[in-house]
């Protein structure tokens, strides 16, 4: 069965139709067209029904969805019923066929070529070189067929006029190794025009047609009706190129579209009467003939006006009537044509057939045969053709309902499943009318033919009423007078299967008759071009050599349909029927009574009969576990009953089935549609719950693997970030492992590159090891006292005037005392030094903490060189030219604060408690431009420390650019001092 499609379009196969009627075929096949399901199923037949529109469904992606699946797995395709008839070639080693049938412009061109397309691409999967080269022959092969076959109709742009039997080889590994094709009842050029000769007026390069002397206007030439051909010029390079892949010398080409030429030139020939005489009107033609021909002119003349007679030993030359002449032109275009088909289709088996094979050395050599033959045909005027075609069809339809009930018959007593007797109509009443012999209608007519003395198709009707008058499927208007549907002496009707069909009799006898003139045949033999000599061996004949009749076209069809049947019965037979859904080609538009008639003469109905008339679906039984399995409790996942035949036994007894089911050896058998459609239902739904298990187990095992992966990630990270963590502390470890032994105290040493998550700590362990105790103190414990009164003073610097000033002097050793220093004052050190031990004396302070020269600057803006110098009691102002005279002495303990600028400038307001400030520049420090600011402030800033707490003095405030600074501390630890000491 089909895979389970939705009902909305329809029953995917006929079979499981709950009533086998025309009704309800006709309904489900209008809309599963409606829907775009152009297959459908009846068991293992496709029906076929012409989109008239390019679809979707033929690329790579669909080939693999087919590839070695069930019939029923998969929705109905063509390249389903192909893959079908591989396997069955390749795994049971049997010789399978294809039968597509139809009728014109119902697809089967087309199903063809897709079964063909879908062959190559599932085979040669190691791309064997030789096997490549024979696939890409047998696909250009069908361009080249489709040329020459083909022709456009009334009724259809691309109709096939040839029915073809393709058999494709495969090696005992499955390959494509070569082919044959026979064809079958070529319809001559008038029943409209071969694409090839369309292609080649419209597509050939201009330099080819004027070789040809051919005109690129098709209303030139009498045998052409124009009619829309598309991409000529492609189709026309696209046939050259196939036929010379396929292996066409350049010469070989070349004669082909000479000889479409020739024709297209005999239907422009015009004949013409001067008394009894009949003439050439235009005589130009001739000698365009004979180049094409490679033969003489006058050659051609005589072949064409006169016939050759053997009158005992004598032989005389008769001339044509006009009418005679004009018959024998057109008898000749269509033979040329005729030869012309047949020699290429025997040129490509000559290079496609398999050569040197030995099945003893390679294997036994299998075969897949396609059929793309004609369907039943009823015209308004039904002739010979249709005749031909429909006898085809009654014996396909016959071998069609055995085979399928051999098939039937044969799997019932494989599987021990009996047997019941099913009615059909059998259609060999039908077969014998035509071919039996010597009652036959095709033996009356061979028997017309052989007549001696003029002999009309009237005749031939008269003899058919006389020798079939008592068939109950044949009758005529002599037969039946009351019968106003048929004509005296013209038509007959014949009861097929598919209904009753009028023939008229007229041209049964030309057509069934070898009306070419020997003349022509001669002609054409002693043809200087090789390949055209080729095509008419019989012409080598003397005109009074006696020769055995030629068979008629009626016998050597009815012999090769005998024996293309004979040959598909020892296949296995595999079915494509094709149905047209309307006359206009739309996409849309079905016609009921069209396509209601093509159901009926292909035997579609009779075909689901057989198929319903004992069980309507049989699987093999490990298929039908898989499928349905998940219904039962006993089959799901998986059972454990003795064999797949017991479990499918519990799961149908579970369900209910059993009284509607078989059970043979291999298979189950299902009676009833609506078993499958129950088991289907049961299935989507458990389907339904088995996703969304596997959704949940799925998802959870996904989560889990995530987990577990994040997890894993995790811990590496944390491993990895614990190793650079070690690694950078041992590296700090190992740098500063020495530094106590240092001579700087690894000032010196660089600290390692921290891993980035280390950042942040590197910066707070550099803090760590500046603020560590043990290096300050062994900074600061060789320092003096002096020293560490600067040290300290230095801090108190530092930590008051930080980002205020650019220069604080910190690098420098601090002197205090610069006026005793000769640096500052070389001359008068001795004076300031007499002059400061007397202030002592008088003053009683301890020692001098700050000296320098100053300028004075007063409240009208005028400076005056000064000195200034700070003692532990007292700030005194003096004058260098006069011996460092003392002429202001402020107690330390009036100054209430200390004002500097942010600047390089060296300028100093000292505040007091009367308001009366003192305004100084620093000045004469040597080196010039020596910054001692940070000193003054220092000094004054250790002092007040010092006398603050105790009370001997108020608070000082300093004021940098107007922002007060309060010093109140009173000790300065030794790590402060360190870090000042580190710095300098």
């Amino acid at each position: 069965m089909a895979e389970h499609e939705s009902l909305e379009f329809g029953k995917a196969d006929f079979v499981l139709l709950d009533n086998v009627s025309l009704e309800e075929f006709m309904a489900n096949l209008k809309l599963r067209f409606e829907k775009g399901r152009i297959y459908t199923y009846i068991g293992e037949v496709v029906v076929s029904v012409n989109p008239y529109r390019a679809m979707n469904i033929y690329g790579r992606d669909t080939i693999e969805q087919y590839k070695g699946r069930e019939l029923y797995e998969r929705p109905p395709h063509l390249f389903a019923i192909a893959d079908a008839a591989y396997k069955a070639m390749k795994r049971r080693n049997k010789d399978t066929c294809i039968v597509i049938s139809g009728e014109s412009g119902a697809g089967k061109t087309e199903a063809s070529k897709y079964i063909m397309q879908y062959i190559a691409a599932i085979t040669n999967p190691s791309q064997r070189a030789e096997v490549e080269r024979v696939k890409n022959m047998l696909l250009k092969s069908n361009c080249v067929l489709e040329a020459f076959g083909n022709a456009k109709t009334n009724r259809n742009d691309n109709s096939s006029r040839f029915g073809k039997y393709m058999d494709i080889n495969f090696d005992f590994k499955g390959d494509p190794i070569g082919g044959h094709i026979n064809n079958y009842l070529l319809e001559k050029v008038g029943g409209g025009v071969f694409k090839c000769i369309f292609q080649l007026v419209k597509g050939a390069p201009d330099a080819q047609l004027r070789s040809l002397h051919i005109q690129r206007d098709p209303t030139a030439y009498t045998y052409i009706k124009v009619g829309g051909q598309i991409k000529v010029f492609a189709d026309f390079k696209a046939v050259t190129d196939a036929m010379k892949v396929i292996g066409f010398t350049t010469e070989e080409i070349q004669t082909v579209y000479k000889i479409l030429a020739t024709i297209l030139h005999l239907g422009n020939l015009k004949f013409g009467s001067d008394g009894d005489v009949t003439l050439i009107e235009n005589s130009k033609l001739v000698s365009v003939l004979g180049d094409l021909l490679s033969t003489k002119d006058e050659n051609v003349e005589k072949a064409l006006l006169y016939r050759t007679v053997a009158t005992g030993r004598d032989v005389i030359d008769k001339q044509h009537t006009h009418q005679e002449a004009s018959y024998g032109r057109d008898a000749l275009a269509k033979a040329i044509y005729e030869r012309l088909f047949c020699w290429i289709v025997g040129r490509i088996n000559d290079i496609i057939e398999v050569k040197n094979y030995d099945a003893r050395v390679h294997g036994k050599n299998t075969v897949i045969g396609v059929l793309d033959i004609y369907g039943f045909e009823i015209f308004q005027n039904n002739s010979f053709e249709q005749f031909c075609i429909n006898y085809c069809n009654e014996k396909l339809q016959q071998l069609f309902i055995q085979l399928v009930l051999k098939q039937e018959q044969e799997e019932y007593e494989r599987e021990g499943i009996p047997w019941k007797h099913i009615d059909y109509f059998n259609n060999q009443i039908i077969v014998d009318l035509v071919e039996q012999q010597h009652k036959g209608i095709f033996a009356v007519l061979d028997e017309a033919c052989m007549n001696v003395g003029k002999v009309t198709d009237e005749m031939f009707l008269q003899a058919l009423n006389g020798k079939l008058a008592k068939h109950a499927h044949y009758t005529s208007r002599k037969l039946s007078p009351t019968d106003k549907n048929l004509e005296f002496d013209r038509d007959f009707r014949i009861r097929h299967y598919a209904g009753n069909v009028a023939y008229s009799v007229v041209g049964f006898i030309d057509k069934n008759k070898d009306t070419l003139f020997q003349d022509f045949k001669r002609l054409l033999y002693n043809s200087s071009n090789p390949v055209l000599k080729a095509m008419w061996p019989e012409g080598k004949l003397s005109i009074t050599e006696v020769t055995k009749r030629p068979l008629t076209a009626a016998t050597l069809f009815k012999n090769s349909m005998i024996s293309l049947v004979e040959n598909l019965a020892r296949k296995e037979p595999y079915y494509v029927r094709c149905i047209k859904p309307n006359d206009v080609k739309s996409p849309l538009l079905f016609e009921h009574e069209r396509c209601k008639h093509q159901v009926e003469y292909l035997g579609l109905l009779e075909n689901v009969r057989v198929r319903r008339a004992g069980f309507a679906n049989r699987q093999l039984y490990p298929r039908f576990l898989q499928r349905y399995k998940m219904i039962s409790e006993f089959t799901w996942p998986n059972h454990d009953l003795p064999s797949d035949k017991e479990a499918v036994k519990r799961l149908l007894q579970g369900c209910g089935f059993e009284h509607d089911v078989a059970y043979g050896k291999t298979k189950v058998f299902i009676r009833t549609p609506r078993t499958i459609f129950s088991l289907e239902e049961q299935r989507a739904e458990m389907v339904k719950r088995i996703v969304l298990f596997l959704q949940k187990v799925w998802r959870g095992t996904l989560a889990r693997k995530r987990y577990r992966r994040m997890r894993a990630a995790h811990i590496i990270i944390r491993a990895y970030r614990r190793y650079k963590v070690k690694s950078y502390i041992r590296e700090v470890n190992r740098r500063f492992k020495n530094v106590r032994g240092m001579k700087d105290h690894g000032k010196h040493v660089k600290w390692p590159t921290p891993p980035k998550v280390l950042r942040k700590f590197e910066d707070a362990l550099r803090n760590i090891y500046n603020r560590s105790e043990w290096w300050a103190w062994t900074l600061i414990k060789d320092l003096s006292p002096e020293q560490l009164v600067q040290i300290r003073a230095k801090v108190a610097t530092l930590e008051c005037l930080k980002g205020q000033r650019a220069d604080l002097g910190l690098q420098r050793a601090w002197e205090g005392n610069y006026l005793v220093s000769k640096k500052d004052s070389p001359g008068t050190a001795s004076s300031f030094t007499l002059v400061s031990s007397d202030l002592q004396r008088k003053d009683k302070f301890m020692r001098v903490l700050f000296s320098c020269n100053v300028r004075k600057i007063n409240r009208f803006n005028k400076a005056e060189d000064r000195a200034l110098l700070i003692t532990d009691r007292h700030l005194y102002k003096m004058d260098p030219v006069k011996q460092y005279k003392p002429m202001k002495s402020i107690p330390l303990y009036n100054v209430t604060g200390v004002s500097i600028s942010p600047g390089k400038d060296q300028l100093v307001v000292f505040h007091t408690k009367d308001n009366r400030d003192l305004i100084v520049c620093l000045q004469g420090m040597v080196p010039a431009g020596d910054s001692r600011i940070g000193e003054l402030v220092g000094t004054l800033l250790r002092q007040c420390s010092k006398l603050i707490p105790v009370g001997l003095i108020p608070p000082v405030a300093l004021y940098v650019a107007g922002e007060k600074f309060v010093s109140s501390r009173g000790t300065l630890s030794s790590l402060e001092s360190a870090k000042l000491l580190h710095k300098s």
